[in-house]
């Protein structure tokens, strides 16, 4: 293999001052040098584009081997009749930018089922070369699960090769008529080289953070799925048992007003920060400021930052959500929780604040998902296809 396109509906900028997606780059980062190029194309609506303040961040660029795009489309409503026409204005933005960039490929690897999994099943026809997909997301799968959407399913038989993130989806794959040859199961991972264990001393005290407090770390976007509001429930229940605590919530979103009136509906001020978003580089100092990460949320596929939080030895509780069971399989690691219960996520913090952690061994048993070994794994799928 030469060259691999990559595209994915959206992507961070060139300094990292939007994270959306930023996992994509990072296993991009360790993927590239079994590369000579690797071209990322991440299509933004105009529609999208004129409603953003910070037009800046649709700037191509480069990095390493790694050249980023964001070729401009024309968009419609997501209307059912409508998304054959959606299709054709971003396929025809991405054609435009192969073709002005001379850009040669071996394969795509789309991110998403749509609309990147199916323009791209769209370009294979056109560019003869295989197409693989990466579904994160519970939403879609969802769709094509229950609804038996027929562009999403489609998209699935049309592609090479199916890569889902968690393990216990691959049975309901199957079960869709999909050849079980081209369905793997490859779970996220993380950079070693960011996230990593640092000393507490003076690390709460650059980031502001109480000295004496047992902290509580929540980082995630703003959004209802999150289960921000659950989390705010649940400090109100361990305030009954214990005062030292402080939890930092690092995220943006459209929840953060109704999570404002929350903390202040329950009195919980002096206990709770919204620090905003914060660089990617960055959430390494606040995971290790922590003592526990916790990740409420009511659906997730495979996230991130339980893997990055694993990899900076902090112990993780999270909800029995999306993959979160298949990695947080022993409580050396980290406690799992029912997703919409705020005493049960109270009582796990509880225990979490207590007890007496082998961190070494949570950053031994992180390296099994080091955007390295996961590299590997995507490797060996794109070998499959090309054969």
């Amino acid at each position: 293999m030469d060259n691999l396109l990559v595209i994915v509906s959206s992507f961070p900028d060139k300094n990292n001052t939007r994270t959306i997606n930023i996992f994509v780059k990072e296993q991009l980062k360790s993927l590239s040098k079994y590369f000579k190029k690797i071209y990322i194309l991440s299509p933004t609506s105009l529609g999208r584009k004129l409603r953003d303040h910070n037009r800046a961040f649709y700037k191509d660029y480069s990095f390493k081997n790694i050249y980023v795009y964001f070729p401009t489309y024309i968009n419609t409503p997501y209307l059912k009749l409508l998304r054959k026409i959606w299709l054709y204005f971003e396929k025809k933005s991405i054609k435009k930018t192969i073709e002005k960039h001379a850009m040669k490929f071996d394969l795509i690897h789309a991110h998403y089922t749509w609309p990147s999994g199916a323009v791209s099943i769209k370009l294979k026809k056109e560019f003869n070369v295989p197409v693989v997909i990466t579904e994160h997301t519970s939403l879609t799968f969802q769709r094509v699960i229950e609804r038996k959407d027929k562009l999403y399913l489609n998209t699935w038989k049309y592609c090479d090769a199916i890569i889902r993130v968690r393990r216990k989806d691959i049975k309901d794959i199957l079960n869709l008529g999909i050849s079980e040859n081209k369905v793997y199961h490859i779970p996220n991972g993380f950079d070693p080289a960011l996230f990593y264990p640092v000393s507490q001393k003076n690390l709460r005290k650059k980031l502001n953070l109480p000295e004496n407090k047992k902290i509580i770390l929540n980082v995630a976007n703003l959004y209802a799925v999150k289960g921000h509001i659950v989390l705010l429930e649940a400090i109100k229940e361990i305030l009954k048992e214990r005062k030292d605590i402080f939890c930092v919530i690092v995220g943006e979103g459209p929840l953060k007003k109704n999570l404002r009136n929350k903390i202040r509906k329950l009195g919980l001020k002096e206990y709770i920060a919204l620090v905003g978003a914060k660089p990617h580089e960055e959430i390494p100092l606040w995971m290790n400021a922590c003592d526990v990460f916790v990740l409420p949320s009511l659906s997730e596929g495979n996230p991130t930052v339980m893997f990055e939080c694993l990899g900076c030895g902090v112990p993780f509780v999270g909800t029995k959500v999306g993959g979160i069971p298949e990695i947080i399989t022993s409580e050396n690691y980290g406690l799992l929780v029912k997703p919409a219960d705020p005493r049960d996520l109270a009582e796990k913090i509880l225990i979490a604040l207590e007890k007496k952690w082998n961190y070494r061994k949570i950053v031994e048993y992180s390296k099994k998902f080091t955007w390295e070994e996961i590299s590997k794994k995507i490797l060996n799928v794109y070998e499959e296809v090309l054969k």
